[in-house]
């Protein structure tokens, strides 16, 4: 889709992680607040620098209030691959753009931020002093300016190899900062309740979400057992899922969690969700387990596993495939249209191909973001967007059967995330003798 020539074009500085989760992120959010994410826009690489091409400074803004891939926006008033491109480019910026930001009224500062490389504070004065052909009429102010402006240079991506000139350089008024600090105010060690997945009600709470959890472990739920910190045996009264919630002031958002089997969800049909994220267990730190009865027991077993008398009698197998067949027909099923399904999925890297996501009739697939726990298995961060009515669950068993077989098998990812391992320490001791 082409984008209109009334849009403003605004420079997004990257942060340099988590590389494929910023695209998919840059483009919700666009949508969320009224922007379009052109095909033409979709190039940038692992590069930092991202021009993008925005309706207002408003929806530049929103985007800033909900990152957390971005580091900071600018408005672009020039760029080149040259000094002489870049002040070429500014003088042909609209004056009528500028004014606004440099009468004599105003306060500034100009900033040098490079990419790749280290200036020496004499040649970021020198890049300063170039600029004195730009209208600047207000007076300079380093503490607390009205305005401030940047001038970016990116020297490319490889440590080992320098140019002596950048690749690019680029001009712009700050706009806003986007939300990093985050990473570091919701670290899990300031966390006060510490579990598997601690942070999903959290995360949603923070953006204003109302949230409603469930989990199969009763003392997950409760806050009760062994305490996953070092040096404390078990859990305090208050180390709880609502804690968390209290300790960040979100306690408001909480509206409950329950103990809920998600092979049996406990959900009255016509209730709709928003979204629905989770983090189901692989089967390594976590068991894939579900409830059952004696009757399901297969033959030949004459044990199984007995909960508490004010839980659920029999534990049984739950495969992965089973799992994730659950997992996607309870949101085509409860998700709103428009709705979305946010889920990691395990994967056992040498045998992965994209035809494996799991995937529904009444589901899209938004995006798929990888990210590495191994040299052999990683897990991917599959978001699915609801587009069609949901009807019933028989209707699409026979279409979703084979597609879930890559999981088939209680322990497949498991078996082969230990396998991996196995190897790998096998190999660093032949070397070793060698």
């Amino acid at each position: 889709m082409a984008l209109s020539c009334t849009l403003n074009r605004y420079l997004l500085l990257m942060a340099q992680e988590h590389l494929e989760f910023r695209l998919p992120e840059i483009k919700s959010l666009l949508l969320l607040f009224g922007g379009q994410f052109a095909s033409s826009q979709e190039t940038y690489g692992k590069s930092p620098f991202w021009i993008l091409s925005i309706p207002s400074e408003d929806i530049a803004r929103n985007l800033m209030k909900r990152t957390v891939c971005a580091k900071s926006i600018f408005e672009l008033w020039g760029h080149g691959q040259s000094p002489e491109e870049l002040y070429s480019s500014l003088k042909n910026y609209p004056v009528e753009k500028m004014v606004p930001f440099l009468h004599s009224d105003s306060t500034y500062k100009i900033k040098i931020h490079t990419f790749n490389k280290t200036l020496t504070q004499e040649e970021k004065i020198k890049r300063i002093d170039a600029l004195e052909f730009l209208p600047f009429e207000g007076k300079v102010n380093l503490k607390k300016p009205q305005h401030v402006f940047s001038v970016l240079e990116d020297y490319g991506l490889d440590p080992n190899c320098i140019p002596e000139n950048p690749h690019n350089i680029y001009f712009g008024r700050w706009i806003a900062d986007g939300q990093r600090e985050l990473i570091e105010s919701y670290s899990v060690k300031k966390r006060h309740f510490i579990g598997n997945t601690s942070g999903l009600l959290i995360a949603c709470a923070h953006f204003g979400a109302y949230v409603y959890g469930t989990d199969i472990d009763y003392n997950t739920v409760h806050g009760l057992g062994k305490a996953t910190r070092k040096n404390q045996k078990w859990r305090g009264p208050d180390e709880n899922i609502r804690a968390n919630l209290r300790q960040y002031g979100l306690e408001k958002y909480y509206l409950d969690v329950l103990v809920s089997d998600a092979s049996k969800p406990s959900w009255r049909k016509g209730t709709y969700f928003d979204a629905i994220i989770t983090d189901p267990p692989y089967g390594i730190r976590e068991s894939t387990r579900r409830t059952g009865s004696q009757k399901e027991i297969p033959k030949g077993i004459e044990k199984w596993e007995k909960c508490p008398e004010s839980h659920v009698p029999v534990s049984l197998s739950y495969h992965l495939s089973d799992m994730f067949l659950d997992l996607l027909n309870f949101a085509a099923e409860t998700l709103v249209l428009g709705g979305r399904l946010v889920y990691w999925l395990p994967v056992y890297t040498p045998e992965y191909t994209e035809e494996m996501v799991p995937w529904h009739p009444c589901l899209e697939l938004v995006s798929n973001c990888e990210q590495k726990l191994s040299s052999h298995t990683s897990r991917r961060l599959i978001t699915m967007e609801k587009v069609k009515k949901f009807e019933n669950r028989d209707q699409y068993s026979h279409l979703l059967s084979d597609h879930f077989l890559p999981y088939q098998g209680h322990n497949s990812f498991r078996e082969k995330y230990f396998s991996g391992v196995t190897k790998r320490i096998a190999k660093e001791e032949k070397s070793t003798q060698e």
